[in-house]
């Protein structure tokens, strides 16, 4: 019986390139920023982003939070969109590690319209926490891999210029995005003061993520990655994935995408299926089963029992996420499975 794991695009192994990779890697010390695989990786995505320099990081959590604490100081407020990443995945860390308050609102599949934003950035005032820093997300995990418009991200990043506002992207998918449109990761970087990116996604590295911006953020940055722990050493192991994954992983996004995609659209012709294909713009689709054809708990247990495996968002809604370790068989096996299943 097949296995095929659409829970998410972190349960990718490495291939066995990418093992050699890593054996071969020319490693240092790289709390004393002798590790000259690190080095390299950090110049090379520095270099892709257009920014002066880059931080390697374990993971995007820590990418994104280093990244909050250097841009702000405790008892600042960052503007953030509900179902973004920072606000339900990453344990109330911006509280806890850089002591600022989230102003959440409400966006619109992941997006936020400026005016929202403008009217949201508070005043001088002393009896109000001082709004700092604007967080944005591309793609938009919750919202089903949506791509954020780089028009709107501009517009944004004049509101935040005209105010004396810093801005944050949370670009895990930052990768998926520019496959998807076309649109290079330096234009997309450009907007912003800082971007992190993962590598342990998509591109399918074990391990990993880096954030970018101007040397004396990313200065500060390093300060708050020793700060929590995320001092590595002989890491350039863990970075010749990362150089492997840009090289051999990254355009070939795109068959993730039109599996992704090919999925979705097997699955809106199924009785009790609902899916917006309008959302299905990169790797990842989320869906609704209607109760009365099966619930969802229901669903997800026999496909599990066929070798199937997809998150349940509860209630009532699943995600699937192709990735590298997903084959066209996997996809033809999974809507087989589906119709078989939901009778179709």
């Amino acid at each position: 019986m097949p296995f095929v794991d659409l829970r998410s695009d972190t349960v990718t192994r490495p291939t066995p390139g990418m093992r050699q990779a890593m054996i071969r890697a020319d490693v240092g010390d790289d709390v004393f920023g002798e590790d000259p695989t690190v080095n390299r990786l950090q110049e090379v995505v520095a270099e892709m982003t257009g920014k002066e320099a880059a931080l390697f990081v374990p993971s995007g959590t820590m990418g994104n939070q280093i990244s909050i604490n250097a841009h702000t100081r405790p008892g600042e407020e960052i503007i953030v969109e509900r179902d973004s990443h920072i606000v339900n995945y990453e344990c109330g860390a911006s509280a806890m590690l850089a002591g600022v308050q989230l102003h959440i609102l409400e966006g619109r599949e992941g997006i936020l319209p400026v005016a929202q934003v403008a009217a949201a950035i508070r005043p001088k005032d002393v009896h109000q926490p001082q709004t700092r820093l604007i967080c944005l997300e591309n793609t938009h995990n919750r919202a089903g891999g949506v791509l954020y418009p780089l028009e709107e991200m501009e517009r944004m990043a004049s509101l935040a210029r005209r105010r004396g506002l810093k801005m944050h992207l949370d670009g895990a998918r930052l990768w998926n995005a520019s496959v998807a449109t076309g649109i290079s990761l330096k234009d997309y970087a450009r907007p912003f003061d800082s971007v992190m990116l993962c590598f342990s996604k998509g591109l399918g590295a074990p391990v990993g993520s880096i954030v970018v911006g101007d040397s004396d953020f990313i200065q500060q940055a390093h300060y708050y990655r020793k700060a929590y722990g995320g001092g590595m050493r002989q890491a350039g192991i863990l970075a010749a994935a990362a150089l492997y994954a840009i090289e051999h992983h990254w355009e070939r996004l795109i068959d993730d995408h039109r599996r992704a995609r090919r999925l979705a659209e097997a699955l809106a012709e199924l009785p009790g299926i609902h899916i917006d294909l309008e959302r299905v713009q990169t790797n990842i689709l989320r869906f609704e089963v209607h109760p009365e054809v099966m619930t969802a708990d229901a669903l997800v247990e026999q496909l599990h029992q066929r070798g199937v495996f997809l998150l349940n968002l509860g209630p009532g809604k699943l995600r699937a996420v192709t990735h590298l370790d997903v084959s066209d068989a996997d996809i033809d096996y999974t809507i087989n499975v589906f119709r078989e299943l939901l009778k179709k």
